[in-house]
Order: C-alpha cells, then sequence, then structure tokens
C-alpha cells in the first residue's frame, strides 16, 4: 500500500509548488492537477483531510465502498483511510482542502480531543451539506488559515489550531443540523435500525449482537449511526442494543424455565457471568432476583 507521508509530497501530486507550512496547508481545488501516479491506485494519507468542494466530479473508493467524490460540500477523511482515485474520472472542481498532520496538534489538547469528532470516521457518502452562510463562515476559516501560513513565528501554531478547533465545532454544529433537518429520511432510518435489531433477537443468529454488525447492515460507518440515534434518542447504538437485549432477557426469564446459562448462550454470550453482570448493571438485580419477581 502507497502513503502520502508529507503535506509537501501530497502537494507535489497535486502538481502544486510546495506548501508554506510542513504541518498545514490549504489547497485551492481550482489550482490543483492530479499528477499521474501509481499511488492513486491505493494509498493512506498520513494526514487529516476537510474538503470543501463545489463541482468537484468523480468516483473515490474509501474503505471498501465506492462513492461520488461530489456528493455532498465538506467531507472529513482521518489519517491511515485506505483509498484509491479514479483519475480518469476525477475533476477537483473549486473550493478549498485543508490539510494537517497530527504532529500539529502534538502539545496541544486538539491531539487528545480530535478522535471526539465522530465524522472524521464517516465514509465519504454520509458529507455534510451546507447553507450558503454555512459555507461562508467555512471558507473563511480556511482563508485564516491559510493567510497564517504565510508568515510562521512564535504565535502561529497557536493560531492555526484555534481556526482548525473552530472549524471542528462549527461542524459539529451543521451536523446536528443535517441530522434534525432530514427528519424523514432519518426517521426511515430509525425505523430500520428498529427492524434489524428485533429480527436479530427474534432470529437463531449465534453471538452477541454488536453495533459493527447493524452499521453494516444499515450501510452506515458505527459513529455516524451512533451520533444519528443520539441525536434522535438521547442513546447510541451500543445503549440501544443493550437495551433491547435485557428486554429480551426480561421475557425469557419471566416466560420460560430456561437456565441463566441458556439464556446467556441464547442471547450470544459465551459467559453466562458476562451476562448476569451486564443484567445486574442495567436492573439493579441479578436474573434470578428478577426471575424470584415472578413466583
Amino acid at each position: 500500500m502507497n502513503a502520502i507521508n508529507s503535506i509537501s509530497e501530497f502537494h507535489r501530486l497535486l502538481s502544486l509548488p510546495e506548501p508554506l507550512h510542513p504541518q498545514v496547508s490549504v489547497i485551492n481545488l481550482a489550482e490543483s492537477i492530479f499528477l499521474e501516479d501509481e499511488v492513486w491506485k491505493g494509498f493512506v494519507n498520513r494526514f487529516y483531510c476537510v474538503a470543501l468542494k463545489r463541482e468537484a466530479k468523480g468516483k473515490i473508493k474509501y474503505g471498501r465502498q465506492h462513492y461520488d467524490y461530489d456528493k455532498g460540500v465538506l467531507s472529513f477523511t482521518a489519517p491511515n483511510q485506505v483509498q484509491q482515485l479514479d483519475l480518469q474520472t476525477m475533476e477537483c472542481g473549486s473550493g478549498y482542502l485543508l490539510v494537517f498532520h497530527p504532529d500539529l496538534l502534538l502539545r496541544h489538547p486538539l491531539a487528545g480531543n480530535i478522535h471526539h469528532y465522530g465524522y472524521f470516521d464517516y465514509a465519504v457518502n454520509e458529507a455534510l451539506h451546507l447553507s450558503a452562510e454555512e459555507e461562508d463562515d467555512i471558507v473563511g476559516i480556511m482563508k485564516k488559515i491559510d493567510k497564517e501560513c504565510a508568515h510562521i513565528d512564535k504565535h502561529t501554531q497557536e493560531i492555526i489550531l484555534s481556526q482548525i478547533e473552530l472549524l471542528l465545532n462549527y461542524s459539529n454544529r451543521f451536523y446536528e443540523r443535517q441530522f434534525i433537518t432530514r427528519k424523514n429520511h432519518n426517521y426511515e432510518l430509525l425505523a430500520r435500525f428498529e427492524k434489524l435489531v428485533a429480527d436479530y433477537f427474534n432470529s437463531d443468529a449465534q453471538g452477541l449482537l454488536t453495533v459493527q454488525y447493524i452499521a453494516g447492515q444499515m450501510n452506515l460507518t458505527p459513529n455516524y449511526l451512533s451520533d444519528l440515534l443520539r441525536v434522535h434518542t438521547g442513546q447510541n447504538t451500543q445503549q440501544h442494543i443493550h437495551e433491547k437485549l435485557i428486554a429480551k432477557a426480561k421475557e425469557k426469564l419471566a416466560t420460560t424455565n430456561l437456565s441463566v446459562s441458556e439464556i446467556a448462550y441464547a442471547l450470544g454470550f459465551e459467559h453466562a457471568q458476562s451476562f448476569s453482570t451486564l443484567f445486574k448493571k442495567k436492573t439493579d438485580l441479578s436474573p434470578l432476583e428478577f426471575r424470584q419477581g415472578f413466583n
């Protein structure tokens, strides 16, 4: 697998001059031309990318699936995500691409907090759509970062990082707005989620139901699904799964003569003690104490 290790190397692959700052750059997409290179057939970036794009075209493979590069306005990729580009279809269009290396964040609170911005784990097809006003806000921040890169001094890193953090916080706001304004679509996803969970517990499926399994069945990333559920229900995916699992366990404890171990195995637990621990945590009762309430 090819690796694009530096922002300088990335500039070269886009036919651009050397970046002004070695660890961060704001790239004008209208000035970028993909260099014919084998690297695009399969690569990982060693840096974060935030792309605000207009009139972009092409196919990009992100992880295991292909997505339209022009879908959405603002998209995010984290370091070390496997990607492939089809240069025959790619057109950069216009807009801006903010790239910054993880080393830029060292000794700054953002280094420990950036993993809280879940949209870096979203797939490209889960991009963010912006209003004209929101787009202006993002462009304004990117231009401030670009301007700061032009005169590097002892204040540069702190100023740039504060602007990056501001951009990420704005994006949090915009994603929450998108979850809410796309209610009809989101309610369809929520209904499908409920059905998938119910069907799993009503089937003879082996093993514990996982967040990864449900997200995969819905063609969503785990973080995106959890954020969607949290906005609309106040609970993430794992909390929903535990809620349904405990409800199913209560049903079996109250209506069957199955032993606690048999119920645990039927629900996918390898060890009955793990089931009992979770049940006690969620209900303040052991499975046997719960069952005794029906005798």
